[in-house]
C-alpha cells in the first residue's frame, strides 16, 4: 500500500497555474493607429502591349509572332537577346510573315491566344522638327533665302 501514496505536490500561489488570476480577464481589442497619409508606393502595371516580327501567318486568324527583348545575363550580367513567340488573334487576315505588329492584352480567344495584333505606323524620318517648326513660325530658313 505503501506504493500507492504518493508524495504531495508543494501548492503555489501564482494566478498563473489552473487559469486563475489576471489572465482569466476578457481580452482587450487592440487598435492601431491609422496611417495620416495614404502610401505614395507607386501603382504596378503590367505589360499590356509589346512589339514583334510575325514569323507564322499560315492558321485562319491567328499569327505567331516573334518579340525580341534585352535581358541581363544571370552570371555574367550582360545584356542578352531573348527571344519568345507569342499567338496573336488578327481577325482580317491582313498580316503577313515579316510584318512588324503590336501585341495588346485581351481577354483570352483561346487557349494559347490572349494577344489581338494592330498595325504599327510607319515613322517618317523625313520629318525634320527644326523645319516644321520654323515654317509654323513663318520665317525663312538660310538655305531657303534669296540673295
Amino acid at each position: 500500500m505503501w506504493l500507492l501514496q504518493l508524495p504531495s505536490i508543494p501548492k503555489f500561489s501564482t494566478p498563473f497555474l489552473h487559469g486563475g488570476g489576471i489572465l482569466r480577464s476578457a481580452p482587450t481589442a487592440t487598435t492601431f493607429p491609422a496611417p495620416s497619409a495614404p502610401c505614395s508606393m507607386p501603382t504596378i502595371r503590367a505589360m499590356k502591349s509589346m512589339q514583334g516580327k510575325v514569323v507564322c501567318a499560315t492558321s485562319d486568324k491567328t499569327l505567331a509572332v516573334e518579340v525580341v527583348r534585352l535581358a541581363p545575363h544571370p552570371k555574367y550580367k550582360r545584356r542578352v537577346r531573348k527571344k519568345k513567340k507569342y499567338q496573336a488573334h488578327d481577325p482580317d487576315n491582313q498580316f503577313k510573315v515579316g510584318d512588324i505588329v503590336q501585341l495588346l492584352k485581351s481577354r483570352p480567344i483561346s487557349k494559347t491566344k490572349t494577344f489581338v495584333a494592330v498595325s504599327v505606323p510607319k515613322k517618317d524620318s523625313t520629318n525634320n522638327p527644326v523645319d516644321d517648326s520654323a515654317s509654323d513660325i513663318g520665317i525663312p530658313l538660310e538655305s531657303q533665302q534669296q540673295a
